[in-house]
């Protein structure tokens, strides 16, 4: 329980990356009066945890609608995560996560809590494969209920990250981001690795003698 803890709160802090999106929050926001970004920002973050929540008690029925077995799931979702890992590492912004044409749209945009802060940066691809592949390892509703606290903590970590994203800028400057990125990034490959080793391993049980 503890191990599945640990896995599930470290797993979706690091894709939902708030450290990260910093530099992009303090971008998008810098036109906003101090009200109007504490408005974006918790409706952002209120739609970003739904969202997960969203796809973290219908994953199952969505993997049944579509039959794509738990094994498959865990490899695309694997792979899905290791290519933000790699952009983590390079301390890049991950395409699946903005697109540089979605950025300029989105300064151009009266309300942007929802696209693109709610939707891609905090509940992108990224993140949605990775609850809907912690769904395939939960055993009971203790690891649903697990996971449903580990969205709510990373929503309400990002909530206060990106209510000081300017003041971190100031004190930690980019490169300062960007070391705490590719730490993350690391820590997200090798999760992403397991996931696709644990994928394997369920679809080929004659390979690992199961």
């Amino acid at each position: 329980m503890l191990a599945f803890a640990l896995n599930a709160f470290v797993a979706v802090l690091v894709i939902t990356d708030p450290l990260g999106n910093v530099p992009i929050f303090a971008s998008l926001l810098n036109d906003y009066t101090p009200a109007q970004r504490h408005l974006l920002i918790r409706r952002a973050c209120l739609v970003g945890v739904l969202i997960l929540i969203l796809f973290t008690l219908m994953g199952g029925f969505i993997l049944k609608l579509f039959g794509i077995t738990i094994g498959a799931f865990r490899i695309a979702g694997g792979l899905i995560l290791f290519g933000v890992a790699t952009h983590m590492l390079a301390a890049q912004k991950s395409r699946i996560r903005l697109t540089p044409s979605e950025q300029i749209e989105a300064h151009e945009k009266e309300d942007i809590s929802i696209v693109p802060l709610a939707i891609p940066l905090i509940s992108g691809p990224g993140a949605i494969a990775t609850v809907m592949t912690l769904t395939t390892q939960a055993e009971n509703v203790y690891h649903m209920a697990i996971i449903i606290a580990a969205i709510l903590f990373a929503g309400i970590t990002s909530y206060v990250i990106y209510h000081y994203a300017g003041s971190l800028l100031l004190k930690i400057g980019e490169t300062g981001l960007n070391i705490m990125t590719r730490l993350l990034g690391l820590i997200l490959a090798v999760m992403a690795v397991q996931f696709v080793i644990n994928g394997v391993r369920d679809s080929f049980p004659e390979i690992f003698g199961r």
